[in-house]
C-alpha cells in the first residue's frame, strides 16, 4: 500500500459515526465540466481516482472540498509527482481501498478490512460486491466508453454503511 490511511472523521467526531456525503470521479483527462462541478459542491469529500491529467483540475477540485486523488497512467510530470497510486482513507468507520486500476490491486482488500474498493480506468460505471467488498467505478465524467453516459459516484457513509448512487451527468443537463 502507498500512503498512509487518511482519515476523515464523521461529522460527530466524538463517536466517528456521523453521515458524510463524497463524490466519486474518475477519467477526467483534463476537463471538469459544469455539470460535474454542479453535483460536487456541498460533498464532505472528493475522491478522484485517478487520469486527472492537470494541476488545474486538481486546484479546482480542491476549492469545492478536501481531496483524495490517486495517480492513473494518464499522470505524469512534476504536478502529480505526489500522487500515490494507492490510497486508503477512513470515512467515519468507513474504510475505502483507492486506485487507478483494479487489475494492478496490491492486497486481499477484505483481509486488509476494507469496506470498498473504488478505482477507475475503464470509464465503465460499475458497483459489485466480492468477498464481502464493494468494488466500485464511478465511470468517466468526461471520457465515457461503450455509449455510456459521463458519470460519477455519490457516496452517503454513515458508521461503516455506504450507499453509493450513479449519477447519470446527461440527465442533470435535462433537468436544468
Amino acid at each position: 500500500m502507498t500512503g498512509s490511511i487518511i482519515r476523515i472523521p464523521g461529522k460527530n467526531s466524538k463517536s466517528a459515526s456521523g453521515s458524510l456525503t463524497a463524490c466519486v470521479i474518475s477519467d477526467t483527462h483534463g476537463v471538469l465540466v459544469p455539470e460535474a462541478l454542479k453535483i460536487l459542491i456541498g460533498v464532505d469529500l472528493i475522491i478522484h481516482a485517478g487520469d486527472i491529467d492537470t494541476q488545474a483540475v486538481l486546484s479546482e477540485l480542491h476549492r469545492i472540498a478536501p481531496v483524495v486523488a490517486v495517480q492513473g497512467n494518464m499522470d505524469r510530470g512534476n504536478w502529480a509527482s505526489h500522487l500515490c497510486e494507492t490510497q486508503a482513507v477512513e470515512i467515519g468507520q468507513c474504510l475505502i481501498y483507492v486506485l487507478h486500476d483494479v487489475s494492478r490491486l496490491d492486497l486481499d482488500p477484505s483481509a486488509a478490512g476494507m469496506h470498498a474498493v473504488v478505482h477507475g480506468h475503464t470509464h465503465q460505471p460499475s458497483d459489485v460486491m466480492q468477498n464481502g467488498v464493494r468494488f466500485l467505478n464511478p465511470g468517466s465524467a468526461t471520457h465515457p466508453r461503450q455509449n455510456l453516459p459521463p458519470s460519477l459516484l455519490k457516496l452517503d457513509i454513515t458508521g461503516t454503511d455506504l450507499r453509493s448512487e450513479l449519477i447519470d451527468l446527461e440527465q442533470t443537463v435535462d433537468e436544468s
